[in-house]
């Protein structure tokens, strides 16, 4: 499923769950603190590192026919945090949580030959902010309180890798150009500072349990950041090379998400 079609899906439940609901109060239990569970798929803008595997689709692997590597684009945002109600609508929320996006390709251009490539990112997002909680709409036991937040991220422990290995290639297989290495892994590492801003339901029930489904937009632009190749040369050994010319380049951890939460009451 599409991430849009994941997004419309959720905002449809979203408001036929709060749109059906009267206002007057209800004995759902809403509790100050709380562990919210989220796994969010959403999406990744992705910035230069994206450029660098259209550069490499158009140079390397399209003038040989071959399939090339797709971009960069989404993922699963796995979230854990801790909310605190300071008020009956005012909420502040601090925890982290968990982006990795991976592509594998592998050709085999001959019996006991092979490329593989591999393009990985990664990042452990910690986030401070609040919310605020418009009046809630009640049905019985169930309790559902619109709620609009944002707040400050820190993408800690950002890693991107992209790794080309050949296996028994020779002159006319290999895709690397003569006196260059046939197998490489480029990584690149640095934290960098963001925000989001959300939107959504809070859905409370008779139990310690809540839900939430909402909308997340995230920006994280982390520029500059280290980037080194290691080398595979033919005669076994791996040189490391800082790759000190590509000063600018730039990873794009922002984009849209769809946010679905369990709560734990405490």
């Amino acid at each position: 499923m599409g991430m849009r079609r994941v997004i419309a899906l959720s905002m449809i439940l979203l408001g036929g769950l709060v749109a059906s609901a009267p206002a007057a109060w209800a004995a759902a239990e809403v509790h100050r603190l709380s562990l919210i569970l989220s796994s969010n798929p959403t999406q990744l803008v992705g910035g230069d590192f994206n450029d660098l595997l259209d550069d490499y689709n158009q140079e390397v692997l399209n003038p040989r026919g071959l399939e090339t590597l797709d971009k960069i684009s989404n993922s699963w945002y796995q979230q854990a945090e801790l909310r605190y109600f300071v008020r009956p609508n005012v909420s502040v929320s601090a925890g982290f949580g968990y982006i990795r996006s991976i592509t594998r390709l592998e050709y085999l251009p001959r019996l006991s030959e092979s490329i593989h490539h591999r393009v990985e990112v990664l990042s452990v997002p910690v986030h401070v902010g609040a919310a605020y909680y418009l009046a809630p709409y009640n049905q019985g036991d169930f309790q559902a309180r619109a709620y609009l937040g944002g707040g400050f991220l820190s993408y800690t422990g950002t890693k991107v890798v992209f790794e080309r290995l050949e296996f028994g290639t020779d002159d006319v297989t290999t895709l690397a150009e003569p006196d260059e290495p046939r197998s490489f892994r480029v990584t690149g590492e640095r934290d960098g500072p963001g925000y989001y801003l959300e939107a959504g339901a809070h859905m409370f029930f008779a139990v310690r349990y809540s839900v939430m489904l909402g909308v997340i937009y995230r920006r994280g632009a982390i520029r500059d950041l280290a980037l080194s190749a290691d080398l595979y040369l033919p005669d076994g050994q791996v040189v490391t090379v800082p790759l000190s010319d590509e000063e600018t380049f730039s990873i794009d951890l922002g984009g849209v998400g769809a946010r679905m939460g369990v709560g734990i009451g405490f």
